[in-house]
């Protein structure tokens, strides 16, 4: 399995087995799965994306959003109960090329990505159980398919 660092964007292969063992970076030695939302970005979307093997889970928001600080820290927490999930956020006002090409109308939008293809969206504001529970639906329904 393809793990991209969050701190260097570096490729790293792991067994699916190790992922749990807290594996780091083979070339910068930071952790390869972290248990925070990582930000992404126009510079580092495309090799992030396109490499990792791991489903990966992008929040668009904006600065300026109450919903989407209203949902941050549900966020967060999430993102630490799911080591097998990427958590990352883009700031849609910093990124209107990204922002543009997920074709966001409303914020805070959640987008799960396998690779470049998009498995499923949601706008809005979610808790912590709202947002597992949509997590779990939709991971489940893409291991049936």
């Amino acid at each position: 399995m393809i793990v991209v660092c969050p701190s260097c964007g570096a490729k790293n292969r792991v067994p699916e087995e190790k992922l749990d063992s807290n594996p780091s970076c083979g070339q910068c030695h930071q952790a390869l799965i972290r248990k925070t939302p990582i930000e992404l970005n126009e510079q580092n979307f495309s090799n992030f994306v396109s490499n990792s093997d791991l489903p990966i889970l992008i929040d668009l928001w904006a600065d300026w959003c109450g919903p989407c600080k209203m949902m941050a820290p549900h966020f967060a927490e999430v993102a630490k109960h799911n080591p097998h999930v990427v958590f990352a956020k883009i700031d849609t006002e910093a990124n209107p090329r990204l922002s543009q090409a997920f074709n966001v109308r409303s914020i805070p939008t959640l987008v799960l990505m396998n690779k470049t293809t998009e498995i499923a969206r949601m706008s809005g504001a979610l808790r912590s159980s709202e947002l597992q529970r949509w997590l779990d639906q939709q991971l489940n329904a893409n291991a049936r398919s």
